[in-house]
């Protein structure tokens, strides 16, 4: 029997990453899922795919957070790095009317963090494997509609940031994706998105097995649709 694909996918307490934790242990993979704290919820999923899941703490937000699970997961290797982590803080406000700390802590964990922890744990990811991380369709700039004004020109920015890293790899056979799964309810998405997780993360999950192995950078939504930069 051949031996299982592994994914490490940061931030699955809860939410898409936490569903996407599950739909890949469904599909057979073996996956390192993330958590800040303890997660009841990840601990039951695990309890259901003993054979699948293992888990572990990091803080995406702290750079020796990030080290220490680099040193802990040393010597592995992984077909797929899958970063979830995210967060959306005074959405209606502007660049004059919010909190500089609210901008600060979205760039920090939804564009800076994830790169960060790319960029360390590349050497672990398999030739041909997969780095990708969660965007989302605010983050395009050729389609901005004026909408979460912070948020999005967080996830520009690490749409801009995987592109830089890409930039610097021209002649890497991994597949590079920055992945938007469209508004999705759940404790960031709200009540009044267009999406279930249920409806959402199986596409997210077809997309990246899709793409797994194709070489080159893509900004794709959860059809493997490709969206403007």
């Amino acid at each position: 029997m051949p031996p299982k694909n592994t994914i490490l996918i940061i931030g699955a307490s809860r939410g898409l990453g936490l569903a996407l934790t599950e739909a890949f242990c469904q599909r057979g993979w073996h996956v390192i899922a993330t958590t800040r704290g303890p997660s009841a919820a990840l601990d039951e999923v695990a309890q259901r795919f003993p054979a699948s899941l293992e888990a572990e703490r990091v803080d995406l937000a702290e750079a020796a957070s990030v080290q220490a699970l680099r040193d802990r997961l040393s010597g592995r290797s992984l077909d797929m790095l899958f970063v979830n982590a995210g967060i959306a803080k005074s959405i209606t406000a502007t660049a004059s009317t919010a909190p500089q700390q609210d901008f600060l802590d979205m760039m920090l964990v939804n564009a800076l963090g994830p790169m960060r922890l790319i960029e360390l744990f590349e050497p672990l990811v398999a030739p041909h494997g997969t780095i990708a991380a969660m965007s989302s369709e605010l983050g395009s700039i050729t389609q901005n509609s004026g909408a979460w004004d912070l948020y999005a020109s967080t996830k520009a920015a690490l749409n801009m940031l995987m592109k830089c890293f890409a930039a610097r790899r021209p002649h890497d056979g991994r597949a590079m994706l920055v992945v938007a799964p469209g508004w999705v309810k759940t404790n960031m998405g709200g009540d009044e998105a267009t999406y279930s997780i249920e409806e959402a993360i199986p596409l997210v999950v077809d997309t990246l097995e899709k793409n797994h192995g194709r070489p080159g950078l893509r900004y794709v939504d959860r059809f493997d649709a490709t969206l403007p930069w």
